[in-house]
């Protein structure tokens, strides 16, 4: 596909399906599509197969896990919410969340649970939104007595028990203590997930029915949501988590009877979406748009703002900060993108071939959406493969270098 000014370049194009064919060719990634858009032109390359062993070939309307990249997706409900002032960024969270009312705070992070301070305030709905309400996961506190009871009472979506419903999620999650105090400091994925239980409670409907009416059907997202239904089924691949030291394809999810096969107990913000390529480019898109998708009003440009631009302090950052830079032996270099905005990474400094000010996320299943303000550019890239092995994160860092030197004015 030739591209004219505005866009990508034909020798741009064919050099990233020749990066992302020789990671498919190399057996280390059975398939993916990957989708670029830039200047009204979108250019689609699907790849590879749905199995590591052969199947059926991806397709653009193949549907995949999302893993985290839901969160930048699933905060959306909120933003509606804030819109139509039914919240506000600094309510307290008590008359929705009461579970999470007269909070005790950790005297250190490797405290005894019992060890521990009154919280110095209420959560809000802005800690919420911002992922800094004192609860979360820090990878650099494995092994710790809090940690460990998150782990055992189910409320992370990786484990292979299920999440349970929202009210019992919330009830476990209000027999814990918070690890710092609210507003403190930035903490990954809970935020996320109890964010979609504070829509549902406010609204009086399922996190997934609100996100359906609100986000997915005005924007002809047809197939993003919580499960895959069996009429579809045949277009999810299997999810692969590989054996880290031999590089085995272990299967961590098949498509028929598998997690994603049938609507889940607990419909996760933090990690639980399934959808498409286009769907996916719908809704970034539209935020590139300001709000606005083919002349409808989704969410107002404040709101589009407000979640895509940086909204930690240096403060609640810093753990964050030392992880991605410290640690990327862990985490295969992502991460870096210095900034947070509400539920998706916000780019602070120029780190890599992407500008100051690109927004999005990564998922561990594979999936990687973004979009570029100053350039009007969306890509997003999905496979299925978890991040037992860096082979995705190459694929992804691979695709991103490649997209930046095919754009042409």
């Amino acid at each position: 596909m030739a591209i004219g000014g505005n866009g990508f370049s034909e020798q741009g194009l064919r050099r990233l399906r020749e990066v992302l064919a020789r990671h498919v060719d190399s057996g280390k990634i059975p398939g993916l599509v990957a989708l670029v858009s830039r200047g009204g032109q979108t250019h689609v390359e699907a790849l590879g197969t749905m199995r590591h062993d052969g199947g059926a070939p991806m397709r653009r309307d193949t549907i995949f896990r999302m893993a985290s990249t839901s969160k930048p997706v699933s905060i959306a409900a909120a933003m509606v919410l804030l819109d139509e002032c039914r919240l506000r960024l600094d309510d307290v969270v008590d008359p929705w969340l009461p579970e999470l009312s007269g909070r005790q705070v950790l005297r250190s992070i490797d405290a005894g649970l019992d060890d521990t301070v009154p919280a110095r305030r209420p959560i809000t709905v802005r800690d919420v939104l911002t992922s800094t309400f004192g609860l979360g996961m820090d990878m650099t506190a494995l092994g710790t007595p809090i940690l460990n009871a998150v782990f055992e009472r189910g409320l992370t979506p990786n484990l292979p028990a299920e999440v349970p419903e929202q009210d019992e999620w919330m009830r476990r999650l209000g027999e814990l203590p918070l690890m710092h105090q609210p507003g403190e400091q930035w903490q990954y994925q809970i935020s996320s997930d109890l964010a979609g239980v504070l829509v549902s409670r406010v609204t009086g409907q399922s996190f997934g029915e609100f996100l359906r009416e609100r986000i997915f059907e005005p924007l002809g997202m047809a197939d993003t949501g919580f499960h895959v239904p069996a009429d579809r089924i045949d277009r999810l691949p299997a999810l692969y988590a590989p054996d880290p030291a031999t590089g085995e394809f272990l299967v961590w999810d098949e498509p028929a009877g598998g997690r994603w096969s049938k609507p889940p107990a607990f419909q996760g913000g933090g990690g639980g979406l399934v959808s498409t390529a286009d769907d996916y480019h719908a809704y970034f898109r539209m935020l590139l748009n300001g709000g606005v998708h083919e002349g409808r009003r989704i969410l107002s440009r404040p709101a589009v703002e407000l979640m895509t631009t940086n909204r930690l302090t240096p403060e609640q950052n810093a753990a964050r900060t030392a992880l991605a830079r410290n640690a990327v032996h862990i985490s295969f270099g992502q991460g870096q993108q210095g900034g947070w905005g509400l539920g998706m990474a916000v780019r602070t400094y120029r780190g890599d071939y992407a500008p100051v000010g690109q927004f999005g996320w990564d998922g561990g299943s594979g999936t990687s959406a973004y979009a570029d303000p100053a350039n009007q550019l969306t890509g997003i890239l999905l496979c299925q493969l978890g991040y037992t092995v860096p082979d995705p994160a190459h694929l992804m860092s691979d695709f991103w270098t490649t997209v930046y030197q095919a754009i042409e004015d």
